[in-house]
């Protein structure tokens, strides 16, 4: 079993769209998978209410302080609440095998993020975890897209990949299936760009 855990305690950075969108993958490929929403408006469980039935099946359960996983289980997504207390983010990360942390290209986001990883490298919360950051929702053509790389290129932590600004995650996320189950030639360039992210999860320490 591995668990993936989706976390920045900034609101709106996309975590909901990473971890169904990632657990939506494993499932189609027959991986079972369990999709572990702790977030207060439950948007993880709601996407998964709102699955087509004939669609591969995910397990959704609600985060709380003790979660059992059923022994079949393979892969676990965690989304996070945001304003993640210390605490909280702790006993998650404690949990987790793999952290990512979806940045937005905005100053507000950017300062958050600098914040968090700072916290992150220095607490020894996720000592032993492979961390990896993603930048989502860009748009390459902005100048708030060059402060962005800029500061990622400063930080210690492997920038795993980039996700365009795309419609296409608002209709996933609106009939409850993932990029990964839309036509192809619709998602070509979004499913290039998840690649990267899923080899890295995959890979071994």
């Amino acid at each position: 079993m591995r668990k993936i855990l989706v976390v920045n305690p900034k609101g709106g950075c996309g975590k909901t769209t990473i971890a169904t969108n990632l657990a939506s993958y494993y499932a189609l490929w027959g991986v079972k998978t369990a999709l572990v929403d702790y977030d207060p408006q439950q948007s993880s469980l709601e996407w998964l209410q709102s699955r087509p039935s004939g669609y591969e099946p995910i397990r959704g359960i609600r985060g709380k302080e003790s979660v059992v996983y059923p022994a079949e289980v393979e892969r676990v997504l965690i989304d996070s609440p945001a304003r993640t207390d210390k605490r909280a983010f702790t006993g998650l990360a404690r949990e987790a095998d793999v952290i990512l942390v979806p940045i937005l290209p905005s100053p507000i986001d950017i300062r958050a993020a600098a914040h968090f990883i700072g916290e992150l490298l220095l607490s020894g919360r996720s000592r032993n975890k492979r961390i990896g950051v993603l930048a989502n929702r860009v748009r390459e053509q902005t100048l708030i897209y060059g402060k962005l790389e800029k500061f990622l290129k400063s930080i210690k932590i492997p920038v795993v990949t980039h996700l365009r600004d795309s419609q296409n995650y608002i209709r996933a996320a609106e009939y409850g299936i993932g990029i990964f189950e839309m036509a192809p030639y619709l998602v070509e360039t979004d499913l290039e760009q998840w690649r990267p992210l899923i080899n890295w999860v995959e890979q071994k320490k």
